[in-house]
């Protein structure tokens, strides 16, 4: 837990300076970690109301799976990808965190390497720590943030026992191409035959149906079998403290394979303190797989703040998915230039602390009425910077 702790210092620490100060109050446009800035669904809340009611004095009991929210995901994963997806074969989990915790414990041995991307979402360290794994960082392709394949290779050794692919990808945006994952599958197929066990690939997927402009979400599970997919819901339902996902295995993973791994992920969840998803939360799956933000609302955020943005002068991609914004920092100190924001109200999380020096990452979960007051902020903030 130590390494853990060393793993996520720069983010409690920043975490920390921030809700410890005074400065995030109720007239702040926060942009930082994502926490939703506007009403929940209401279809979410009926959903939870009409579940928790008890039906009979067993409702509260232990139980680990509730069959109709299994059944749910399997049906919503194989109309979606074109393959069957078995209800045995998903397990439901106490949110993303849960889903990628219960794939590592189920697959690691003491020290076996995970490889994760750069940048990437500050918490894989930790996991990867947390499931007595060693952790190796390989940078995306710097300025497409495309997967460097070559990289990923070279990375490779008798101890990789999984890469971790995240797309679209936190905090990029990035959509991974099928050409990019047919690849990468190819590489993970051939070091599985040279040292002789399987690497397995987890696709970490939370923003599966946070795409635009006709994007189409591809999962890496449709190009290597041995992939094990993680999802929370607290990105479709901006909910992320209600902890609901799921972890599923690969479609196409041969039987034998995923019969031993029903067993481990099953095992994977008890050891690790009963993580299994709240039963309120699993018998009112069925009804929130059917929800989500509305997507169109959030791209036209993305293009106004884009076009904001850019025209104060910042440079930034255009995300194909997800619902963040990376715009290269005026100065190269990006946490100093995040408390210069932040002076004014405007509160962004520096990319440093997402493995991306020199940028900001800005959550469009802020609401139009912020993203309207922190225009001017912005631009006010460059035009010092470069004055």
């Amino acid at each position: 837990m130590l390494a853990v702790t060393e793993e996520m210092r720069t983010v409690m620490d920043f975490a920390r300076k921030v809700l410890e100060g005074d400065g995030l109050g109720p007239d702040a446009c926060d942009f930082m970690f994502g926490n939703p800035q506007e009403t929940p669904l209401r279809g979410l809340v009926d959903a939870l109301i009409r579940h928790v009611e008890p039906q009979d004095v067993h409702w509260f009991g232990y139980k680990k799976y509730e069959a109709p929210a299994r059944e749910s995901v399997a049906r919503s994963l194989s109309q979606a990808r074109s393959r069957h997806y078995k209800p045995d074969d998903i397990a439901i989990t106490a949110g993303g965190f849960g889903a990628i915790a219960a794939a590592l414990l189920a697959v690691l041995e003491v020290g076996d390497q995970v490889i994760y991307p750069r940048p990437g979402w500050f918490a894989y360290g930790a996991q990867i720590r947390g499931a007595a794994g060693t952790p190796i960082a390989v940078d995306l392709a710097p300025g497409t943030y495309d997967l460097d394949l070559e990289r990923i290779e070279a990375a490779i050794t008798g101890r990789t026992r999984v890469v971790v692919v995240n797309t679209p990808h936190n905090p990029t945006g990035r959509i991974f191409p099928r050409a990019q994952l047919d690849a990468l599958a190819d590489k993970l197929a051939a070091a599985s035959e040279r040292f002789g066990k399987v690497i397995y690939l987890l696709a970490d997927e939370p923003y599966a149906r946070l795409v635009f402009d006709g994007h189409a979400h591809i999962s890496p599970a449709e190009s290597y079998p041995h992939t094990l997919i993680a999802y929370s819901f607290g990105k479709t339902l901006l909910a992320p403290g209600e902890r609901l996902g799921w972890l599923a295995l690969g479609a196409d993973m041969p039987e034998a394979d995923r019969i031993r791994l029903r067993e481990a992920v099953d095992m994977a969840q008890v050891s690790h303190g009963w993580a299994f998803a709240g039963r309120t939360l699993q018998r009112a799956l069925p009804d929130l797989e059917k929800l989500s933000i509305d997507v169109a609302a959030l791209a036209r955020r993305r293009d106004r703040m884009v076009e904001g943005l850019r025209a104060a002068g910042y440079d930034l991609p255009v995300p194909e998915g997800t619902f963040y914004l990376i715009p290269r920092s005026p100065i190269p100190d990006d946490m100093a230039f995040a408390a210069r924001l932040a002076t004014d109200g405007v509160w962004v999380l520096p990319g440093s602390v997402a493995q991306l020096p020199g940028r900001l990452r800005i959550s469009l979960t802020a609401n139009d009425d912020m993203v309207e007051r922190s225009l001017p902020v912005f631009a006010r903030a460059i035009g010092e910077v470069a004055g």
